[in-house]
């Protein structure tokens, strides 16, 4: 079965192609692009790319996998949506998975593990992971110097996501360089039962933690004559 997986929770665009059977998840093609500020014009043409690699088209895919965030909210929604639309056009099941289990699953070595990816406004979406890659706290939103103190309290031994990079000085722990963002074939590992028992397609809701920047006005303002 071949599977498509997108995530935009970061600021890496990540599109890629993985095959799924009874024995496991193999990759067969990934496109990734670091770039804060344009998720919206990479994606596509990534899908695109990694088709074309494969030599196959979009009525070929039999799922299609998504990273639900934790993750700001104007990139996030860019591969939330993306799926989305390809699942519906091309009637085949989505399937949604956070975003920083596709760091914490392939981080487990033994000990507690902290994932933090950077949510900007000085703090992290951050989650923390058992030594079998199992979440056991978050994901959740909160200030460098709060998850210090959280991570130390469950044990934590080592960190990993561009977010503990980002904020090292603060966490004060052991830096690992991979997996930085999340990984494709690990999100397509954590969906791959739903996948491949041909269970119904989810509704993708995005995991923001937060409301947004831009939102609608609560209430009108007085005019002044």
């Amino acid at each position: 079965m071949l599977v498509l997986v997108v995530d935009s929770s970061t600021p890496a665009v990540t599109a890629a192609l993985v095959e799924v059977t009874a024995a496991g998840v193999t990759a067969r093609a990934q496109r990734r692009t670091v770039d804060a500020r344009a998720h919206g014009e990479l994606l596509a043409p990534q899908v695109g790319a990694i088709l074309a690699d494969v030599g196959i088209r979009p009525a070929d895919l039999t799922a299609i996998v998504a990273g639900l965030g934790p993750g700001p909210f104007t990139g996030l929604r860019v591969g939330l949506v993306t799926a989305a639309t390809m699942a519906q056009v091309l009637g085949i099941g989505a399937y949604g998975v956070c975003s920083l289990d596709g760091m914490g699953h392939p981080a487990a070595a033994g000990e507690p593990v902290l994932v933090a990816s950077d949510a900007r406004r000085r703090e992290v979406y951050w989650a923390v992971y058992d030594g079998a890659g199992q979440r056991i706290a978050g994901p959740h939103v909160d200030a460098p110097v709060v998850v210090a103190q959280r991570a130390r309290d469950l044990g934590v031994t080592a960190a990993v996501g561009d977010g503990a990079h980002r904020y090292a000085d603060v966490l004060g722990l052991p830096l690992r360089d991979e997996p930085r963002y999340p990984d494709p074939t690990a999100l397509a590992l954590l969906a791959a039962e739903r996948i491949r028992a041909g269970a119904p397609g989810e509704p993708l809701t995005p995991l923001y933690l937060r409301r947004p920047d831009a939102v609608a006005a609560t209430a009108r303002k007085p005019v002044l004559p």
